[in-house]
């Protein structure tokens, strides 16, 4: 006969990690409010209690699958460029290269997931919506403390506006991503990227 306590410890049946990111690709596919729970139980290979048990409601392995993204090689590049490089012209223009290479990828959906997965959100969860805008602007403001740490070492003249500068280069990225999920290619984003690249200040 098994004990109660052993029938409460049973393990899991399934592999979270896979599971989860079943949940990324439909999430980044689809968008959060598109996902149903079915569709998403189906993807993960689980049943509905399973998913609560694991994960919590669609909320919480929405929240969850964005932070396992970020992590991922297709989430993570910016803040790698932005850490590795050593100027700032490099961070940006690494970021920009990667994300037109990165989001026309046919090896994934198109895109960057935190910012499509916003573009359905309804006013019902704003909850989702501020999570999301939190996500995008963390990017931005990443971006200009990189751009004001420039300006300190002289490699950006004094005066200039790093807030708008970084604002520019984050909506190109998220340009470069709706440009993806509408089907152009690496070359059409690559084209973009360089345009964009003369906007950088000039060192007189």
């Amino acid at each position: 006969m098994v004990s109660m306590s052993k029938a409460r410890g049973r393990p899991r049946t399934f592999d979270r990690d896979a599971a989860l990111w079943a949940a990324v690709r439909l999430f980044w596919e689809r968008g959060f409010e598109a996902t149903s729970l079915g569709e998403l139980t189906v993807a993960m290979g689980i049943r509905p209690g399973s998913l609560y048990a694991a994960f919590g409601d669609k909320k919480a392995l929405f929240k969850e699958a964005v932070e396992a993204y970020g992590r991922s090689p297709a989430g993570s590049f910016p803040a790698r460029a932005l850490a590795e490089e050593p100027t700032a012209r490099g961070a940006v223009s690494r970021i920009l290269r990667e994300a037109a290479a990165v989001y026309a990828d046919p090896s994934h959906p198109p895109g960057c997931l935190a910012l499509s997965a916003a573009t359905n959100v309804t006013v019902h969860d704003e909850e989702i919506a501020k999570f999301l805008r939190d996500v995008r602007n963390a990017g931005v403001a990443a971006i200009e403390e990189r751009l004001r740490r420039a300006e300190g070492e002289g490699e950006l003249r004094a005066g200039t506006d790093a807030s708008a500068l970084a604002s520019y280069f984050a909506t190109i990225v998220q340009g470069l991503s709706q440009r993806a999920r509408d089907g152009a290619d690496v070359h059409e984003l690559s084209q973009v990227a360089e345009l964009a690249l003369v906007a950088w200040p000039s060192g007189d």
